[in-house]
């Protein structure tokens, strides 16, 4: 059976250049291709599953994290890839809290694209080199989370969507609180796990199980 992939990205000839290392790592590949989340929701809705996925993130109409969370939620079993040219630790790590199997960057060869793609398909996780220094540099400067770092029951609500990539805003929607209480809990959060950035708030949303 062919393999089934999903390729989302808002570029014409990046998508075609996706679909181009997609075809040379995998040559009997039935490919779809999604320009926006929305077509992606809706290619996701109308098919049972896919056996690969390659998402942007930075989209016209959204984010592709609610593309990945999505794919997870429907069917866990897809290798769900980023294919990006964002490589920020907060991205990252929202990204693998998210569910990503593999975080890639688009600014590296064809050839090295390939080799991984298949990789992943082999059941090794795909990392372009750049993002796996970030997350062991991430590693080292994240300090662990002590007995003391008690969180209330709403501090990691929290934890958990600012952890998913959510804004202040979004959580607040969803919580029924104010931005100010929302902003007010994430201050606590990071006095209490004493971290600094959404990046290490990410890292331990996903440690803590949230």
């Amino acid at each position: 059976m062919s393999l089934r992939v999903l390729i989302l990205e808002d570029h014409a000839d990046m998508r075609a250049w996706l679909t181009g290392v997609v075809l040379e790592a995998a040559p009997d590949a039935r490919i779809l291709t999604a320009p926006d989340m929305r077509t992606a929701l809706d290619l996701l809705a109308q098919h049972e599953s896919f056996d690969l996925a390659l998402v942007d993130l930075g989209l016209p109409d959204g984010s592709g994290l609610e593309v990945l969370r999505a794919i997870k939620a429907k069917s866990p079993q897809t290798l769900a890839c980023v294919a990006t040219i964002l490589g920020n630790d907060t991205t990252v790590v929202a990204a693998l809290a998210a569910g990503a199997d593999g975080y890639l960057l688009k600014d590296q060869t064809s050839a090295l694209l390939v080799r991984q793609i298949r990789q992943m398909l082999d059941g090794v996780p795909a990392l372009s080199p750049a993002i796996a220094r970030r997350i062991m540099t991430h590693f080292r400067n994240t300090g662990p989370v002590t007995e003391e770092a008690e969180l209330t029951p709403r501090e990691r609500e929290v934890l958990g969507h600012i952890g998913k990539g959510l804004r202040n805003h979004e959580v607040a929607g969803l919580l029924g609180i104010g931005t100010n209480t929302v902003a007010a809990h994430i201050k606590a959060v990071y006095a209490k796990l004493g971290i600094s950035s959404r990046a290490e708030a990410a890292w331990h949303a996903t440690k803590l199980g949230l």
